[in-house]
């Protein structure tokens, strides 16, 4: 064999080497790029409130972070980059009984002894703050949801995340109405004994003061109050324009039977928790006409969604699962999961450090409203409350104005 036919065999033997290997490099690439799914669940622990004080809203929350886990399962899970691989969700939950002391037992099981992926907080502010002190103990990330007192996020805790509107902020619209409809208002701020009615206490008092509402009452009442008519009585003595104030869903209703009952007739009355209930019109049914509150969430909002379902398909698939409406502790639940989804994915990883380092650059509107925080503390700075008024046994939307579905009733209906 000559040197030219000699060559010519080795440059088509490299050629072919090359291209075998070539196919090769291209089929472990293509093999690489196609992600598998993992053979464990993502786990998101949590407790929560199926029994005890805060059991209503607490089991409203439940449902909605079920109804994102079966959302999220229908759709393959959430991709982890890192890992290339999609990961189904699996729920460890626990019922908390409405208890602090339980609330540390079970974070301290949840990380220590279940090893959970990401934690939920519990419902309400109180139990949320102390669940906060145990996961920032281990360095856990965790989203807080269905709880917003500020002194939650000025503890200096670094692995929070909120989704809630600061609690601060949670009666400063009923104010901007009395100031708009009455001269120089009067009201009586009336609140429970605990961290999230506190905190919107202290919040509205500060705001009706810089707008120059007089406040002629500020009163705290036990967090176990079976009985609220030694208050009334006095703040019916004082003739204000409105009562502002409450806790949850077991002593507002108490509340509003006993000003009834006592014959208090205010020109508004907004509370904070339980309007935004179905189960407050069943319980009170015309009684309720007339009472305000703020609501994180309604579905007759129409925001700009760029991430997860419609509030149509939200809507239709809670009433499926559950034979029931959602309420705003529902949909911000299931907004909970849509922003660990995307902080997830934004993150390419589950590494707890890096995913709260994700939701600092985050920006996403879902059905719920639009989430951001704020980096240095956690706290949600992008949700915006609406404010609903019980109107002929119907929630509507009644501020701001250019969200609204029905023109406020002002004054509130006598009794």
């Amino acid at each position: 064999m000559n040197i030219r036919a000699v060559s010519t065999t080795l440059v088509v033997a490299v050629l072919v080497i090359a291209v075998v290997a070539g196919v090769g490099v291209y089929l472990v690439v293509q093999q690489l790029s196609t992600p598998t799914v993992a053979e464990k669940p993502l786990v998101i622990g949590f407790s929560i409130s199926i029994s005890g004080d805060f059991a209503v809203p607490g089991r409203k929350q439940l449902e909605g972070i079920e109804l994102w886990k079966d959302w999220i399962n229908s759709k393959g899970g959430i991709y982890v980059k890192d890992q290339n691989k999609y990961y189904k969700v699996e729920l460890k939950y626990y019922d908390d009984k409405s208890s602090k002391d339980e609330v540390i037992r079970l974070y301290e099981k949840l990380i220590n002894e279940d090893k959970v992926d990401i934690l939920l907080s519990p419902y309400s502010s109180t139990l949320a703050l102390t669940a906060a002190g145990i996961t920032e103990k281990y360095g856990r990330l965790m989203v807080v949801v269905g709880a917003n007192s500020d002194t939650i996020f000025k503890q200096g805790y670094k692995n929070i995340v909120g989704t809630y509107t600061p609690a601060s902020k949670m009666l400063t619209q009923a104010i901007d109405i009395l100031l708009e409809k009455v001269q120089n208002p009067s009201v009586a701020i009336i609140f429970k004994d605990d961290a999230f009615a506190k905190s919107v206490a202290e919040g509205a008092k500060a705001y009706a003061e810089q707008k120059g509402v007089n406040v002629v009452a500020f009163e705290m009442y036990p967090r176990d109050a079976k009985d609220l008519s030694p208050i009334l009585t006095k703040i019916k003595g004082l003739n204000v324009d409105a009562i502002l104030g409450g806790g949850h869903y077991e002593d507002e209703v108490l509340l509003v039977r006993q000003a009834k009952e006592l014959g208090i007739n205010v020109k508004l009355m907004s509370l904070l928790v339980s309007p935004s209930l179905p189960a407050f019109y069943d319980a009170l049914k015309e009684t309720s006409e007339g009472i305000l509150a703020p609501s994180h969430w309604e579905p007759q909002t129409k925001p700009k969604i760029t991430v997860g379902p419609s509030i149509d398909e939200f809507m239709t698939q809670f009433r499926q699962k559950w034979n029931s409406e959602p309420s705003y502790h529902s949909a911000a639940a299931f907004a909970a999961g849509l922003y660990i989804t995307a902080a997830i994915e934004k993150a390419g990883t589950l590494d707890n450090a890096k995913l709260r380092a994700a939701f600092n650059d985050l920006d996403i509107t879902t059905f719920y409203g639009r989430l951001k925080i704020d980096p240095a503390t956690g706290n949600q700075v992008g949700h915006e409350l609406v404010l609903l008024q019980w109107q002929g046994g119907q929630k509507q939307v009644v501020w701001p104005r250019e969200v609204a579905t029905a023109q406020l009733i002002f004054p509130k209906p006598s009794w």
